[in-house]
């Protein structure tokens, strides 16, 4: 299969990125906090913006959960009203 126009563009531009990428492998594997001290502020605060992040997540699955329960509890009380009507 042949590419044509811009998809070929695509596909060059990404093999471009992939060979500078493999070409400077320090620059690729790290951000410049993991190549500092692990007591810097910087390091701090990227482990606090990890942890925000997760209790976010974390939040966010405790509230589907809930809804999902209040959801399930509201349907049996229903099921049950309309079976004594």
């Amino acid at each position: 299969m042949r590419f044509q126009g811009k998809a070929m563009a695509i596909v060059w531009r990404a093999t471009g990125l992939v060979a500078l990428l493999l070409a400077f492998p320090r620059v690729a594997l790290a951000c410049p906090v993991c190549f500092g001290e692990s007591d810097s502020p910087m390091a701090a605060g990227t482990n606090a913006g990890i942890w925000l992040m997760l209790g976010v997540v974390a939040l966010m699955l405790s509230g589907f959960g809930t809804f999902f329960i209040y959801l399930m509890r509201r349907a049996k009380r229903f099921a049950e009203s309309e079976g004594t009507t």
